[in-house]
């Protein structure tokens, strides 16, 4: 390392030379690093405290609804996330088990500071990475690219790309009622400068804002007054490979508020600072503080709150569903009315952080930015919420730098293709006005993206990119192996109409009985039998869970699947009509004001992405479809 001279400064000390950067290593820049260093690519981690990597500042949990399939398409995709939940759950529990296959997931309760010293690990063995502390504080560049970033200290570190993932950090402020101070997620210090150096570069920020419950004291708490909320015990787990390890079972406990709990909360919300107008910061609809939650539905009588372990190690719980802005003496005061909570002691009290955040319709769908090149951003910072749609658009953001320096082609992956394709495609395409979560129902083929085929989408095509392990890909060819083995066998053997056991099952789900025989993958296609059962019929050795799960669902669904498959390739007629990078719409007579617009400001990629945009109309699509013509008449052809 040596001290150089710019133009700017007489001493500048190059502290370092990487082809990727990552700024901050939450869970969007642990995936981040991880893919570019696996993609051969020297890599530096810039974290503001290494007791904060990989940190769960809020709930102690990993998956859920649309959330947990986004945790199997990042193990699919070769990242960290899903292994290092499996070996630090204390609790996973299989959700929509009475819905379809397309809206179950799992979800796991982690031990929070083994979850950090796990990941961290990852890191540190991680060959291609380094990982330093420090506070980076302006982004650098030379004729529109990107080439470094100075930390706080003066120190620059040059690079090639640069991935921001800075989390609720960005200006974070934390209000407590009439308290407010700079602080970012957990007590630990804000980002102070970063996104002033956006700003300067020419971005659209914004502000946005999230809410943290209180972790109270086990030794406070009367769980005989609460509903126990044990895990399963089946030996659910998050990635494809799995790894037998012994995993705990720690009970999450389930109360609820009642009239004393609102009348406490409900009398002091002039101390509020949601309603004062100290928060300024747009939250999330969705997960609503307590006291929105009175103001939204004033009619509930009760509302649910879940009492969740924070750790082995620790007597800290989280109660999930109370998040609140309301000062510490009311907190007290609402929470000791409700059962099991009457005499709790609160170790850290509930909270509200506002941050910095950058308006992602300034992104290309790889995530890079449109107006820096070699810039790329990931995770809260592109006004999303969660652990795991923060990991996953660090997996892509890391990987597609890569790739852009490896001159290969990007990882864009379509609505079709993974609930990440859907995420990303919504933040490029129609932007946010709250903080993002995804659901099942933001994703038109759900069927198609399920937590049980998630390897099957997504694993050759991150083996092909480097991404993943030989044996990655070796294991999902012998699964697809297994199940094509098993459909063929259920296909060809036959079961006559009179077998005894046929017509037990039959009788036990008061089906009417059979005039004729019936192949064994017929009789699989009608509701309520299942794959065990048949195999009982058969006296057949049933094939393991994860073969079975495919069998069932291929047999209940295909004709489903095959109709939303026929979607996705009329959608793709769309997809497949690429649109002029830079067109001025505003010159193209026929647009809808609002249109020529947003078509302007967001520049879509194709007709496909053009028609989702907020505000652009079918018969929109229609004049860009005739304009689009034209041009290709106009085109001139081309001397043999």
């Amino acid at each position: 390392m040596t001290v150089l001279a710019d133009k700017n400064e007489s001493d500048v000390f190059i502290a370092g030379e990487y082809d990727v950067a990552v700024i901050g290593a939450g869970h969007a820049g642990c995936e981040a690093a991880l893919a570019a260093a696996r993609l051969g690519l020297s890599t530096l981690l810039l974290t503001m405290s290494m007791d904060s990597v990989a940190m769960a500042p809020c709930n102690p949990s990993i998956g859920g609804p649309a959330k947990g399939i986004i945790v199997r398409e990042i193990d699919a995709l070769g990242g960290a996330m899903a292994e290092v939940t499996d070996r630090t759950q204390i609790q996973i529990r299989l959700l929509n088990t009475g819905k379809g296959a397309a809206v179950q997931a799992m979800r796991a309760q982690i031990d929070k500071k083994a979850y950090q010293r796990d990941m961290l690990g990852v890191l540190q063995r991680q060959p291609h990475l380094d990982i330093k502390q420090g506070e980076a504080t302006d982004i650098l560049t030379t004729d529109g690219a990107v080439s470094g970033v100075r930390m706080r200290t003066g120190a620059v570190y040059h690079c090639r790309r640069l991935i921001i993932t800075s989390g609720t950090y960005m200006k974070g402020q934390v209000i407590m009622g009439s308290c407010a101070y700079p602080s970012g997620p957990a007590g630990y210090p804000p980002a102070a400068y970063l996104s002033d150096s956006l700003r300067a570069l020419g971005f659209a920020m914004g502000r946005f804002k999230t809410g943290t419950p209180a972790r109270v004291d086990k030794n406070t708490l009367d769980f005989s007054r609460m509903q126990e909320q044990p895990g399963d015990t089946s030996g659910l787990h998050f990635a494809y490979r799995d790894q037998h390890a012994d995993r705990p079972n720690i009970s999450c406990w389930l109360t609820q508020t009642n009239a004393e709990t609102h009348r406490a909360i409900l009398d002091n919300m002039d101390r509020c600072p949601l309603y004062s107008g100290l928060i300024k910061g747009v939250g999330p609809r969705y997960c609503p503080s307590i006291e929105d939650k009175l103001r939204r539905f004033p009619n509930n009588p009760h509302h649910q709150l879940f009492l969740e372990p924070e750790g082995l190690d620790t007597n800290e719980y989280y109660v999930q569903g109370m998040s609140t802005s309301l000062p510490e003496d009311v907190q007290y005061a609402f929470m000791r009315t409700i059962p099991g909570l009457e005499n709790v002691k609160i170790i850290r009290p509930a909270y509200a952080i506002e941050y910095d955040f950058l308006y992602p319709t300034q992104l290309k769908r790889t995530l890079e930015t449109k107006l820096i090149a070699g810039l790329y951003t990931a995770g809260q910072i592109n006004g999303t919420s969660g652990y795991e749609e923060a990991a996953g658009q660090g997996l892509l953001a890391g990987a597609n730098a890569a790739l852009s320096l490896l001159g290969r082609e990007p990882l864009v992956l379509g609505r079709d293709e993974a609930y990440l394709g859907v995420l990303i495609d919504d933040l490029v395409t129609k932007g946010v006005t709250e903080p993002y979560r995804m659901f099942t129902s933001l994703a038109e083929y759900r069927l198609l993206l399920r937590s049980d085929n998630a390897d099957a989408r997504l694993t050759e095509r991150a083996y092909r990119l480097g991404l993943t392990s030989e044996d990655a890909y070796r294991r999902l060819q012998a699964k697809q192996q297994a199940v094509q083995q098993e459909k063929n066998f259920l296909t060809a053997t036959a079961i006559r109409a009179d077998d005894p056991n046929l017509r037990q099952l039959l009788a036990d789900l008061a089906m009417p009985q059979l005039d004729q025989g019936i192949r064994a993958w017929e009789l699989l296609r009608r509701p309520g039998i299942n794959y065990a059962a048949l195999c009982r019929i058969l006296g057949h050795t049933p094939a393991p869970t994860e073969i079975a799960e495919q069998l069932d669902i291929e047999a209940k669904y295909d004709g489903y699947i095959k109709k939303q498959l026929a979607q996705v390739e009329r959608a793709k007629a769309l997809e497949s009509k690429p649109l002029p990078t830079g067109t001025d719409y505003t010159a193209i007579s026929g647009l809808s004001l609002e249109a020529r617009q947003k078509l302007t400001a967001i520049q879509p990629e194709n007709l496909g992405q053009a028609g989702r945009i907020t505000g652009v109309s079918p018969a929109d699509i229609a004049v860009l479809l005739v304009w689009l013509r034209q041009k290709q008449e106009q085109r001139p052809v081309s001397e043999n």
